[in-house]
């Protein structure tokens, strides 16, 4: 494996997961005991994990440093931090447990066919509808923690029905980008 600069960023994306999990945790969305402060950081956190994935994939192909780990490790690394996010959010009341579900089973799906492919010698990179659905998520999950931050307790329903909408666009997006990749890699696994 290279440890090049791509693969470094998708690390420290990894890396910093629990550090965004702890500031997500911290900030009670919904509660009385609400930290605007600590939504910011989680936001600030996410977003900062979020640039690093769009920076190791432009680095990557603009320097011809495209790897199997990075293949395999950065859209891992991006399910982590957005299902973390999610799993936050439905604590939170603002993302339907069945979003998440829905969410899941792609994944899940979605890693299974990667791992066939492998036993094959196949590696099998994201497609742009998984790319797609990555930034919806992202979006939306940016979107909650930072209005949540800036509008605070005042304005918690507007913040949470928009919220629960942008989760139910992400629900959409990652049914039809799973039919998607399931459909184009359904060869890669024949055998």
């Amino acid at each position: 494996m290279k440890w090049n600069l791509p693969n470094q960023l998708t690390m420290l994306r990894v890396a910093l997961v629990p550090v965004f999990m702890v500031f997500a945790a911290a900030s009670h969305y919904g509660r009385e005991d609400f930290s605007p402060l600590w939504s910011c950081v989680a936001g600030a956190v996410f977003a900062i994990a979020s640039l690093t994935d769009f920076l190791d994939g432009y680095l990557a192909r603009k320097h011809n440093l495209v790897t199997d780990f990075g293949k395999f490790a950065d859209p891992l690394a991006d399910k982590m931090l957005t299902t973390a996010a999610l799993i936050y959010m439905a604590v939170d009341g603002v993302c339907s447990p069945v979003v998440l579900a829905v969410v899941l089973f792609r994944e899940f799906a979605v890693a299974g066919i990667r791992m066939l492919a492998a036993a094959g010698q196949k590696v099998i990179a994201a497609n742009m509808w998984g790319k797609v659905k990555t930034v919806l998520q992202m979006l939306t999950i940016l979107f909650y923690y930072f209005a949540a931050a800036l509008s605070g307790p005042t304005h918690e329903m507007a913040v949470s029905m928009a919220a629960q909408v942008l989760c139910w666009a992400v629900a959409a997006v990652t049914v039809v980008s799973g039919v998607i990749y399931i459909k184009d890699n359904v060869d890669a696994i024949k055998g």
